[in-house]
Formats: C-alpha cells, sequence, structure tokens
C-alpha cells in the first residue's frame, strides 16, 4: 500500500468581532440615528421653560411619557437636551480630533523630510508638550481668549498633536529607506508626490487608528471643562455642560446628571473598544 500524503493548504483566519466591539458600534450607531432622527419626530424643545413640569422625575421613576427622561431645574426636557447636548460633543471632538491629527501629521512628515535643526526643533516641542498638563494649557487658553465655540474647538485641537508627530515622523523616516521610495527618488518623482500619494496612504492605518483611540479623550476633555464653566455655555449646551449643572440637583434630581454622565461614559468605552479592536487587526496584518 502506497502512502499518500495530502497537502493542506492553510486557509485564512477571519477573526469575527467580539461582543463587546458589536455592543460598542450598536451604541455609537444608535447615538447617530437618534441624533438625527430625534429633532424630526419630536416637537420636544431644548430651551422651552415649563415651570410648572419642574424637576420632573424619568417616565420609569413615576414620570411621564411627555418626558421620557424627566426635566430639569427650570422645566425643559432632559431627553432633547441629552441629543442637542450629544451632537455638540461630538462634533466639538471630530472637530478638535480632524485638528490635531492634521497638524501632528504634516509637522512629522516636515521633520522627517528636511531633519537637521527643525527635526531637533519639533523633537524638543513634543516633549516640551508631554511634560505640561494640557488641562493647564486650555484653561489658560480659555481664560485668555474666551469660549467661543470655534475658539473652544481650535484649543482642543491642540490636544495630542505630539502622538500624531511622532508616529508620522518615526514611520516616514522609515519609509524613507523603503525600496519604493527610493525607486521613486531615482526616476525622478517630486517629493509631494512621493508623500502624498506613497507615504501617507501607508501610514494613515496606524494614523486613524490613534484617532479614535484619541477621540475620547478628546470628549472627556471637553467634559471637563465644559463642568468647570470654561467651555460650552448658554444657551448652547453639551454633555459637560449637563452634567455641571446637574451636579447641584443630585438629591433632588439626579437623572439631570446621571443621563449626561452615563452617555459619557458609554460614548467614551464604545470608542475605545473601536480603537483597540482596530489597532489589533491592523497588528495582525
Amino acid at each position: 500500500m502506497h502512502g499518500t500524503v495530502s497537502a493542506r493548504i492553510p486557509r485564512q483566519r477571519v477573526e469575527l468581532p467580539r461582543v463587546g466591539v458589536l455592543l460598542a458600534l450598536l451604541w455609537l450607531l444608535a447615538c447617530l440615528v437618534l441624533i438625527v432622527v430625534f429633532p424630526l419626530l419630536s416637537n420636544l424643545s431644548v430651551t422651552t421653560i415649563d415651570l410648572s413640569a419642574r424637576l420632573a422625575p424619568p417616565v420609569t421613576f413615576g414620570g411621564t411619557w411627555a418626558h421620557p427622561l424627566g426635566t430639569d431645574e427650570l422645566g425643559r426636557d432632559v431627553l432633547a437636551r441629552l441629543v442637542a447636548s450629544l451632537r455638540t460633543s461630538l462634533a466639538i471632538a471630530l472637530g478638535a480630533v480632524i485638528i490635531s491629527a492634521t497638524i501632528g501629521t504634516v509637522i512629522g512628515i516636515t521633520a522627517a523630510h528636511l531633519g537637521g535643526w527643525l527635526d531637533q526643533l519639533v523633537v524638543a516641542a513634543v516633549d516640551t508638550q508631554v511634560s505640561v498638563p494640557f488641562i493647564i494649557i486650555s484653561l489658560t487658553l480659555t481664560a485668555i481668549f474666551g469660549n467661543s465655540l470655534f475658539l473652544f474647538i481650535v484649543v482642543l485641537g491642540l490636544f495630542g498633536w505630539e502622538r500624531y508627530t511622532r508616529l508620522a515622523r518615526a514611520m516616514t523616516m522609515a519609509a524613507r529607506g523603503r525600496g519604493y521610495v527610493l525607486a521613486m527618488n531615482t526616476l525622478g518623482f517630486s517629493q509631494p508626490r512621493i508623500y502624498l500619494r506613497h507615504v501617507l496612504p501607508n501610514i494613515a492605518s496606524t494614523l486613524l487608528v490613534t484617532a479614535t483611540i484619541s477621540f475620547p479623550e478628546v470628549i472627556l476633555l471637553e467634559t471637563s471643562l465644559s463642568f468647570l464653566g470654561l467651555g460650552i455655555q448658554p444657551p448652547m449646551t453639551s454633555l459637560g455642560n449637563m452634567l455641571g449643572f446637574g451636579r447641584s440637583y443630585l438629591l433632588t434630581g439626579w437623572w439631570i446628571a446621571v443621563a449626561p454622565g452615563m452617555t459619557i461614559f458609554f460614548c467614551a468605552l464604545s470608542i475605545s473598544v473601536l480603537g483597540d479592536w482596530a489597532r489589533s487587526v491592523i497588528g495582525r496584518r
């Protein structure tokens, strides 16, 4: 009898997302749907004051469906304010992450390309930024220049630029020594074309994962500043703003602070879970 050896072709294993990742994705999707759909289907106003319904509890604690999450100290609907606050906080965090990622990436690639004294200056600036708590910088800038929405986003956009700079600088320096970059330099391709069409797409996935990890940090920073009264100001509202006003009513109207507090917690947790999952997936490739 002749023995037969069967050669097995290894199949690439496709790992499904974990339950936690799916739950995080569902939570964020539900938040986005609520932001878009709620203003279209509900007539509840963010600013309407009804003192007769002041501090009404949520529907599960004896309240009515007219105000599912209760009302605040002025009779304003908590659910309507929560949706508006969530929209504002996510928009601020998204704008700040885009600004910080853009600034950090441009500085990192430029430092890696030019080198010399500019590279040393960038490294010193990164070390300085890391050594100073950003909450002190943001408090100082906000107190000096005011707290308009645009300026607030710009200030938060200065948070975390150094991590993008470090990554972009290190990966660009590594890419410059690879064969495809050397070949394009030999063929006479322009430097902007090399960096924009070849180097940047190769490092974009790592930078994107870094952005997802930074996103919840920016949300928490915005919450902290708004909680301290240096962030979003009335009549606008944000999650930190709601949480700050609700702290005075923890005994008589706990839902005013609990609703934004739990939303902040689950949003930050969900984005962190998705960021860690994306980092593990990219790391296996």
